[in-house]
């Protein structure tokens, strides 16, 4: 038993020191090899450290040869993975561009329609979240719907469009906020305009009962607020936003709340009208 056990322990020791040579002579090779001048073992490092998915590795070879295959056969692979190296490293920025190069470079390439998914994917990956400016999330819609355009029947057209609806509903939120934030505000003009905006953009949105009652809940604290001149006339508006509220989503959460506010609005305007 404590033969067995010493065995053990043994081969334990044997196999970790097994481990560390192998390792401190892989990083050893690669020392060498960056250091080195010739330019045929930097390529095959490269790709081996690549196939190996030593991304980083595999990068600062690519990056020293890159120039010096150019117009050579080995120039497509070797511009591919110098790419997807930034790519697996989350560089998107820098994927993006080079993948968009490799796509103009090599337009007959098999990596081709690859190249192009992930650079546009790459600037999927650059989108902000919903409540900050939103620039990167149009430019990557642009580049996916460029994309599926392009490849109609690729195998990544699933993907790519179930991003492009990702990133629609970012900017939808977006949108909403800013009406919503205009409400909270106590900017009901601009709240209602935002949200007439919003309506028309995103016809198909999720958010559309709800944008429906925050533009009636903004015309409704409009008319409340308002001079005697005005109020009649904004009264009547919001009671349109409420009409719209009620036949679209007669279910809405929110109708019962709006239905009050409502009722008061109408009271008021019949004094309006016994004025008169």
């Amino acid at each position: 038993m404590h033969t067995f056990a010493f065995c053990l322990k043994f081969m334990k020791r044997g196999l970790y020191i097994l481990l560390i040579s192998i390792t401190f002579i892989s990083c050893s090779k690669f020392q060498r090899t960056l250091k080195s001048d010739d330019t045929a073992a930097k390529f095959e490092l490269a790709t081996e450290l690549y196939d190996a998915e030593k991304w980083s590795k595999s990068f600062r070879l690519c990056e020293q040869i890159l120039q010096k295959y150019r117009g050579k056969p080995q120039a497509e692979k070797l511009t591919f993975i110098h790419a997807m190296c930034s790519y697996h490293l989350k560089d998107y920025y820098i994927a993006s561009y080079h993948l968009d190069k490799f796509t103009d470079i090599y337009p007959q390439s098999e990596k081709v329609e690859q190249a192009a998914f992930l650079a546009a994917k790459g600037y999927y990956f650059n989108s902000p979240v919903y409540s900050k400016e939103q620039k990167e999330t149009v430019e990557a819609i642009e580049k996916l719907q460029l994309f599926v355009n392009a490849y109609p029947n690729s195998q990544y057209l699933e993907e790519a469009n179930t991003l492009v609806k990702e990133l629609d509903f970012k900017l939808e939120k977006k949108a909403f906020e800013i009406a919503t934030q205009y409400n909270l505000i106590r900017d009901y003009k601009a709240s209602i305009k935002s949200f007439n905006n919003f309506l028309l953009e995103f016809p198909g949105t999720s958010l559309r009962s709800e944008a429906f009652f925050y533009r009636f809940d903004s015309a409704y604290k409009l008319a409340v607020l308002s001079v005697d001149y005005l109020k009649e006339n904004r009264i009547k508006e919001a009671n349109g936003y409420y009409k719209a509220l009620n036949n679209a989503y007669p279910n809405s959460e929110h109708l019962e709340d709006a239905t009050i506010k409502h009722e008061e609005l109408q009271q008021e305007l019949n004094t309006f009208t016994t004025k008169s």
